[in-house]
């Protein structure tokens, strides 16, 4: 399988923990309206399937807490959410404002398998108080648990000339 180079190529800088901080917080907003439109969504089908009625009485109860089912289906869309901008130019929306993107080390786009991987580390990293996130301030090439465990890296690169 061919590795897909991502432009610009170059030998770019690691980028240090506050960038990353500020477009994750861009990537929060976004993540945060695309999970109440999810959850809008699945309650919608859920009311088509078992009844409005019933679903409110069910939710009354408390017996809609802790629904497994939609716990998944909101980590589902949120790791597509990520995988998809990855892999895919190594950019979310929030690291291209900040002129940040995750590579290789030769500069190609990663793996749907790094995705899953730098997905659930960085999940375990904020569940560690985001110690996986400061190990980049003590790491000498700015690399977070994530990067390390999923062999990538996130590079800051040039603003594109008009």
């Amino acid at each position: 399988m061919s590795k897909t180079l991502l432009i610009p190529q170059g030998d770019f800088p690691a980028v240090g923990l506050g960038r990353r901080l500020a477009a994750m917080f861009y990537d929060f907003l976004l993540c945060t309206a695309l999970l109440i439109v999810t959850g809008f969504v699945y309650k919608l089908i859920q009311a088509a399937i078992i009844g409005e009625e019933r679903l409110r009485v069910m939710t009354d109860a408390g017996k809609m807490d802790g629904d497994p089912l939609y716990s998944t289906v909101l980590l589902l869309v949120l790791f597509a959410f990520f995988a998809k901008f990855w892999t895919h130019g190594g950019q979310t929306l929030g690291m291209q404002v900040w002129g940040i993107r995750v590579q290789n080390a030769d500069g190609s786009a990663i793996s749907l398998w790094q995705a899953l991987l730098r997905f659930m580390v960085s999940i375990a990293s904020w569940l560690c108080v985001g110690l996986g996130f400061f190990w980049s301030l003590y790491d000498k090439q700015k690399r977070t648990w994530h990067d390390i465990y999923s062999n990538t890296r996130v590079v800051r690169i040039p603003k594109k000339t008009k």
